[in-house]
């Protein structure tokens, strides 16, 4: 991939869910997640949206530092969000305004804290673009497996920042991937429900929140509401 146009970094405050709120006596950082699909029109829009929205549900705001974005590896660039995908955010309540698909690009990946793929190919092809991005690189269910591992005991608490205990969780997930192996080549994928009815989006969309849900409450350590 070559270097994006100037024009095209990912500061753009339409596609960037920027927490604007910041703890108190803190310094100001932050924590980009990225998620990566094929077109950027189903799967990781799907993703992007449901991270902000459980995130925002968490915290009362959307809040402390999270940067949540979305690129495909064969991205539509500039393309709308598929209409049954919108559906799908509709379900859950999450917000699907503003959307642009976009090609994954390297700044993408070299700004990114964490990348969740849809798939192993995902994953692979992420890595192999460079920029030291292996120990920050997982499928999303990947890492939902590796998270589930984790005692949230060991991760920094809420009022030193979501940012510092994203980070660690990273670095906790990363050190604990050799030895926590898929019980199948399926269990990390996400498939692409481009072009099918909406049956079979909402039961995608049924994954990536099933996926989601204890990653952001790792990232947060506030469980989802009953």
């Amino acid at each position: 991939m070559t270097a994006p146009d100037a024009g095209r970094g990912i500061g753009n405050g339409e596609r960037a869910a920027e927490i604007t709120t910041t703890f108190v006596g803190l310094p100001r950082d932050t924590f980009r997640i990225l998620h990566v699909s094929t077109g950027n029109v189903c799967r990781s829009p799907i993703t992007e949206r449901l991270t902000r929205h459980f995130v925002s549900q968490r915290l009362g705001v959307l809040g402390g530092g999270l940067i949540v974005e979305s690129a495909g590896t064969w991205g539509h660039e500039g393309a709308p969000m598929e209409s049954n995908a919108e559906t799908v955010l509709a379900d859950f309540g999450a917000d699907a305004s503003g959307f642009t698909g976009r090609e994954l690009l390297d700044e993408h990946v070299i700004m990114a804290d964490l990348v969740l793929t849809a798939t192993r190919d995902h994953r692979a092809q992420v890595i192999s673009m460079g920029h030291s991005a292996g120990l920050r690189t997982f499928t999303l269910k990947e890492f939902t497996r590796l998270v589930n591992a984790i005692d949230p005991a060991t991760l920094p608490p809420l009022e030193e920042g979501v940012v510092r205990r994203a980070r660690a969780l990273v670095r906790a997930a990363a050190a604990l991937r050799g030895w926590l192996l898929a019980p199948t080549l399926e269990a990390d994928e996400v498939y692409d429900p481009y072009g099918a009815p909406l049956p079979f989006f909402r039961s995608i969309g049924d994954e990536i929140h099933q996926a989601l849900d204890p990653v952001v409450t790792a990232l947060t350590g506030v469980p989802a509401r009953m």
